[in-house]
């Protein structure tokens, strides 16, 4: 059995995240032996958010474990804190954006089913992305913009 310490965890920060977006984040995954889920405990400063509004192909569920976070989803906006737990489904009835709320940052998990290859909309800017298990191949393009199958064939 493997164990990962949630509140010992130190997270590791991004210095090219935009304002806005600035977070850290530590992939759990590997240190416990998961292989059909995957998780991350993330940290997030007063006023941050940790994604544009997205909804995936994947199930998210996330626990706040401290400060309290605004979610954004398809019915409007609600506010959760130490404890809470919450599941957004695939598709876009599980939509979401987590925003820290208060003078505190906020530590949580997010949990997910970990479908390769995943997919995620995000509808402000009506992006698509699309991430495999080669980094070299996802993918970020904007809704509508197509190649014809057989472009740069010979």
């Amino acid at each position: 059995m493997r164990v990962f310490n949630v509140n010992d965890a130190q997270v590791e920060y991004d210095d090219s995240d935009p304002e806005g977006y600035k977070g850290g984040a530590v992939d759990f995954k590997a240190a416990i032996g998961a292989r059909t889920m995957t998780g991350k405990l993330f940290e997030l400063p007063p006023g941050q958010a940790l994604c544009p509004y997205h909804w995936e192909t994947d199930e998210e569920w996330l626990l706040v474990l401290q400060g309290r976070l605004k979610v954004r989803h398809p019915d409007g906006e609600a506010e959760v804190g130490p404890g809470d737990l919450v599941a957004f489904p695939a598709g876009p009835e599980g939509a979401h954006k987590t925003t820290t709320v208060g003078d505190e940052a906020a530590r949580f998990i997010f949990l997910s089913t970990h479908n390769l290859p995943a997919v995620a909309y995000y509808p402000d800017s009506e992006k698509i992305g699309v991430w495999t298990e080669d980094r070299d191949m996802h993918v970020m393009v904007r809704k509508g913009s197509r190649l014809d199958y057989y472009d740069g064939e010979v």
